[in-house]
């Protein structure tokens, strides 16, 4: 092979790909594609629309008639005097059992695996094992609260039970978010703070967990939202789906080993009464809860975008 055929090659396959990019051919099995994927997301966002703008008509006649007695009424068989304020408290008291049991366990245990134990074999074997408890489906996690925080620990079916199952629940996923946001910091970071003398904790703390702090509260403000929206495991653990009436002299200890509702139990609750009146009602409390998530959701991106760091 000669000197001039080796030069001529990068030539003749630059004229190639300028004639690719001018011949003026239509990649239709491409537009095809682009347009299927487009009437799915259209038909999507068609359908989620339609189901939002029902409950929410459903909705409107409870909040205008009600206004927010609605949000501080106690739950009742009288639709007409029904009220969320119980499963909204007891919504918070099980993200606040959440944010005290699964977050700094499952944030510990991450920066362990992917800043300390290194590529071994142990660090590999709980990796695995945590990302396939993420997969589990939420009533298994109800069933081993039943069996192990309401029988063999004592704890009955009360808040304490009902919070630290949904603890358990999100605990992988804390750890696979915190995880994943460790593992975004770039290597450079890490060794430029070895090369000016940091120990590896001063490291952690000093550099890679500022860094890695838009990810990881993004991954726990939306595990928050998914443990304020769970509904199997609490009625598991004991939730009440109907009627009770705590006592308001109760102590705090009381009330944590006394009976519990939240949001989604009480939209269960009223999905299951016969009356038409509570059909408004069941509608009413999504659209709160929705309207929850959604307010944790925009906390989330808030967050991110004030701790957010380029490099």
């Amino acid at each position: 092979m000669t000197a001039q055929t080796a030069a001529n090659r990068p030539s003749a396959a630059r004229s190639a790909v300028e004639a690719g990019l001018h011949s003026g051919r239509r990649d239709w099995t491409g537009m095809a594609a682009a347009l299927v994927l487009l009437l799915t997301l259209i038909a999507s966002l068609a359908i989620l629309f339609v189901l939002l703008a029902d409950v929410f008509s459903r909705a409107l006649p409870v909040f205008t008639s009600r206004g927010l007695d609605f949000l501080g009424a106690p739950s009742s068989l009288n639709p007409e005097i029904a009220g969320v304020g119980q499963a909204i408290v007891g919504s918070i008291v099980l993200t606040i059992f959440v944010i005290v049991i699964a977050l700094p366990i499952g944030i510990t245990a991450a920066v362990y695996l992917e800043e300390y134990a290194g590529d071994s074999r142990f660090a590999r074997f709980v990796n695995t094992n945590i990302r396939n408890l993420a997969g589990v489906p939420a009533i298994v996690y109800g069933l081993l609260g039943l069996a192990v925080f309401v029988t063999t620990l004592g704890a009955g079916r009360s808040l304490i039970a009902g919070g630290m199952t949904l603890a358990i629940l999100v605990l992988p996923i804390v750890v696979i978010t915190t995880a994943e946001a460790l593992r975004a910091v770039p290597l450079t970071i890490r060794e430029a703070a070895y090369g000016v003398g940091a120990t590896r904790s001063e490291v952690v703390t000093g550099h890679v967990l500022p860094y890695a702090m838009p990810g990881i509260l993004t991954g726990v403000v939306l595990t928050l939202a998914r443990a304020f929206g769970e509904t199997a495991p609490l009625i598991m653990v004991g939730a009440i789906t109907g009627v009770f009436r705590s006592d308001p002299q109760a102590s705090i200890a009381d009330r944590l080993q006394g009976p519990f509702t939240a949001l989604p139990t009480m939209v269960f609750s009223w999905a299951k009464q016969p009356q038409e009146e509570f059909r408004a009602l069941t509608a009413a409390a999504i659209v709160v809860l929705l309207v929850v998530i959604l307010a944790v959701n925009a906390g989330a991106i808030l967050l991110r975008n004030r701790y957010d760091r380029r490099w």
